[in-house]
């Protein structure tokens, strides 16, 4: 059986996402074979789809939003992106098409399952191979909400998702009308893969975790002072970002540990709106602390839905930045229930389905 992720390279969320549906899948069929074709950095492929043999295709797929850092958006870069992209395309599906089908053994089951790139959906179609969305947003509903030059692409983006055959979609999603039939799924993250203690003893931890917090800011990351870290000297921090490990309460994670390792470790997770991070804090019984982000649709839905499902604090990006966390101050709990954490394992029982009926 052979599973072909095509992966936004918009932000590593998209490859966290993903990870957790193959490695359960994995778990569950473990003669699946895997191809990865996706620009997200082969290291942190490494570290993120720990414990799954796979081949890495390091193909472009889709441009998502520029930005300068983990919170800003520059629409006329985008603009410029796609079109360099849109001229590739054609040449790499193409390549890839050929290689794919080389790589396939003869009737060997097959599946595409794309996070969320609309030009799977020409990769499929030249195929011949199914092809499942796995995501809470697609491309066209940012473009839309950017306006401008954006709406074309907003529109072709839209036709490309009409062409696959199911969505499995994630929680805090916006509208996807795509047109096909659609599977809606709980949280899904990956597990911890250590004990709590194992950590705690390898980073020579020693913070309780009631106060003990996580700073991640995905792929782009945000600068910071280290010194407003020390502004909380009863608070001890784990941080991404190895500059942050300056200040003195401040412990940086290694590069082959992925944040939800060591998110046990913590009552809090300190980040930007995105889902996967959402996903693995909330699946870990985490707090979040969330600094707020404009001009990108996917984050007002995340912060409404980390309202309803989630203890939450919301943050101005200028409250952040001046050290103004209220870490002193129990967090804002959810208006509703809690949602399921299952769908990792949901989303891997569909491809395993749409597997066992491709021939």
């Amino acid at each position: 059986m052979l599973v072909v992720a095509c992966i936004s390279s918009h932000g590593f969320g998209h490859g966290a996402r993903v990870a957790a549906v193959l490695q359960a899948l994995a778990a569950r069929q473990p003669a699946c074979r895997f191809v990865l074709s996706t620009a997200l950095p082969a290291a942190f492929l490494r570290r993120t789809f720990v414990g799954l043999n796979y081949e890495h295709r390091s193909c472009q797929w889709d441009v998502g939003v520029v930005q300068a850092d983990a919170l800003g958006s520059d629409p006329e870069a985008t603009v410029q992106a796609l079109e360099r992209l849109e001229q590739q395309l054609p040449q790499q599906i193409e390549a890839e098409a050929r290689w794919l089908e080389h790589w396939r053994q003869a009737h060997e089951p097959v599946v595409i399952v794309a996070d969320v790139p609309p030009a799977a959906a020409r990769l499929a179609e030249r195929l011949g191979w199914p092809l499942l969305w796995h995501g809470n947003f697609g491309w066209d509903s940012i473009y839309a909400d950017l306006g401008g030059p954006l709406q074309d692409w907003a529109q072709s983006s839209l036709a490309d998702y009409r062409r696959g055959q199911t969505l499995l979609r994630c929680p805090f999603a916006l509208p996807m009308p795509w047109d096909v039939p659609v599977q809606p799924l709980g949280l899904g993250a990956s597990e911890p893969r250590f004990q709590p203690e194992c950590i705690a003893e390898r980073l020579n931890w020693r913070g309780l975790r009631q106060r003990s917090a996580l700073l991640c800011f995905g792929g782009l990351g945000l600068p910071l002072d280290p010194a407003l870290l020390q502004s909380w000297p009863d608070w001890q921090f784990l941080v991404v970002n190895e500059a942050l490990a300056q200040a003195a309460n401040a412990t940086w994670l290694a590069e082959d540990l992925r944040p939800v390792d060591v998110m046990p470790l913590c009552s809090v997770v300190i980040t930007k709106p995105g889902y996967s991070t959402f996903a693995e804090a909330l699946s870990q019984n985490c707090g979040l602390v969330v600094v707020e982000r404009s001009g990108f649709a996917e984050a007002e839905v995340l912060q409404k839905g980390l309202q309803q499902h989630g203890f939450h604090r919301l943050l101005t990006r200028r409250a952040f930045e001046q050290g103004q966390w209220l870490l002193d101050q129990p967090l804002a709990p959810p208006q509703g229930l809690p949602l399921p954490t299952d769908g990792a394992a949901a989303a891997s029982e569909w491809v395993f389905a749409a597997l066992s009926q491709s021939r």
